[in-house]
């Protein structure tokens, strides 16, 4: 395995991880704005490949003949409709680029060939996120099917980016991760489980918003109408916060500011305190619509940093790979700062 090859699929793999990330913002925006049914039929909008721009260029009928479909809201609105119509652009770009992705990781398939497998699967579900997507279309934005969608995703970028660390592993590997508290790794498993606890009670609050909202416009009554798993989120956020804050502590206190662990953990720190800062103005501001796609979003990174961390972990403990066992050397040219926080 050439020192090229490895550095073009870590390029192409980071790329692909942040265009995901893209994707999770504009699919929040198109449901914080309403665009959901922007476009009401899947995979062309309005029946175009081009959406239109004005409602001139649509069937004098169009809305009876949604009606028809099943859609008797659908109303032409450009931008809610352009809005959806990036999404729908932006997650074929994201296609292209984990097939990409997957052919590049074929130089893996002898010495890791877990690299090579877990792109597999990424392709293999970044096509089943877009036929799903067909299906919430379908199901006329039904919650459930919205709230699917958005987990199937968090699955893709997590999948990404453990194809990435895994192929860095020889340069992870031996980085002096022992001093890190022996609890360390058990409360970081606890504290991933416990950020996709409240990234789930997070969709079915906005659920719950979603309902409200189409039979009261008042955003300041909105907060008062929803159910229990409000408060329960709310106050889940406080043992988030602690438990994270912990976990930086402990690598500011015993891995070197030179590593790209230590580098990820402030990332975190400051991740944290931004959800929360954002969930408090929207407490406070009655729900804008504004800040709801990034509340989402910085959960999504949260949970992605949290991973990165847990793959810095596991390899740096690792006192040598498969391949430095055999006696060949680590990656030569390469070192611990090849992976950086833009990931």
């Amino acid at each position: 395995m050439t020192e090229s090859k490895i550095r073009r699929f870590r390029y192409l793999g980071i790329t692909t991880v942040a265009a995901v990330y893209c994707l999770i913002l504009i699919a929040g925006a198109v449901r914080a704005t309403g665009s959901g049914m922007g476009c009401p039929d899947w995979p062309t909008c309005f029946g175009q490949w081009i959406p239109p721009v004005s409602e001139s260029q649509l069937p004098a009928d169009y809305q009876q003949i949604y009606a028809d479909r099943g859609y008797a809201e659908t109303e032409f609105n450009p931008t809610k409709t352009w809005i959806e119509y990036t999404n729908r652009l932006v997650g074929v770009l994201i296609g292209i680029l984990i097939f990409f992705t997957m052919l590049s990781s074929r130089h893996f398939r002898v010495e890791n060939n877990l690299v090579t497998r877990l792109s597999v699967f990424a392709f293999i579900a970044v096509v089943f996120q877009g036929w799903l997507g067909s299906r919430v279309v379908a199901s006329n934005l039904h919650p459930g099917m919205i709230t699917l969608h958005m987990l199937l995703a968090q699955l893709i970028v997590a999948v990404l980016i453990c194809a990435v660390m895994r192929s860095q592993r020889d340069v992870i590997s031996g980085q002096g991760m022992e001093k890190l508290p022996k609890s360390f790794k058990a409360v970081l498993t606890v504290v991933m489980v416990m950020t996709l606890i409240q990234m789930v009670m997070g969709t079915q609050v906005r659920e719950a918003i979603d309902i409200i909202a189409r039979s009261d416009d008042t955003r300041s009554l909105w907060i008062e109408q929803l159910p229990l798993i409000f408060l329960v989120h709310r106050s889940f956020s406080s043992l988030i916060l602690f438990s994270n804050l912990w976990l930086v502590w402990q690598v500011w206190k015993h891995i070197p500011s030179t590593q790209p662990m230590y580098r990820f953990a402030l990332a975190l720190a400051g991740l944290i305190i931004s959800t929360i800062l954002i969930g408090v103005i929207m407490d406070r501001l009655h729900i804008p619509a504004f800040f709801q796609p990034f509340h989402l979003w910085l959960a999504s990174l949260i949970f992605g940093v949290q991973i990165t961390i847990f793959l810095f972990l596991r390899y740096g403990l690792q006192k040598g790979t498969m391949s430095n066992q055999r006696g060949r050397s680590t990656v030569p040219g390469t070192t611990a700062g090849a992976i950086s926080p833009g990931m």
